[in-house]
């Protein structure tokens, strides 16, 4: 499922897109960019409100965007902030991501060109089983 991915486009729209970040409270600034299995890249920065749990994670403003513009069906996502090591999403965002992706490739990277992946099946197993789908 995952053939053919540019991870190096994909890792540079996110780079890119986090520089529009609105970060005043954290200063911690991300970037996403979330493939379809059109081939759209979708990008999103976090998006920070004085009340921090209105914040928005630059994971699930891709989301919003791609779902916005018609599309529901992605392959791998590339998040990119500044740390020492990789980021991973946040249980929010592994949820939302599920709910269209339960198999997504996760790209995590830095600005110091260390990357890792992995598949979103592992950071949320059992993410389409809940209290919604109980018989």
């Amino acid at each position: 499922m995952h053939r053919d991915i540019d991870i190096s486009s994909l890792i540079e729209a996110a780079t890119g897109v986090r520089g529009l970040a609105y970060a005043p409270y954290s200063r911690f600034f991300v970037g996403a960019a979330l493939l379809t299995t059109a081939g759209r890249i979708y990008r999103g920065c976090n998006v920070e409100n004085i009340s921090f749990g209105l914040t928005l994670c630059a994971e699930r403003a891709a989301v919003v965007a791609a779902v916005a513009d018609g599309f529901q069906t992605f392959q791998a996502i590339a998040i990119v902030a500044e740390t020492d090591v990789p980021i991973s999403p946040c249980g929010a965002c592994r949820q939302v991501l599920a709910e269209f992706a339960p198999d997504l490739l996760v790209i995590s990277a830095n600005l110091k060109g260390r990357t890792e992946t992995f598949s979103l099946a592992d950071l949320l197993p059992r993410a389409q089983s809940g209290i919604l789908n109980n018989p």
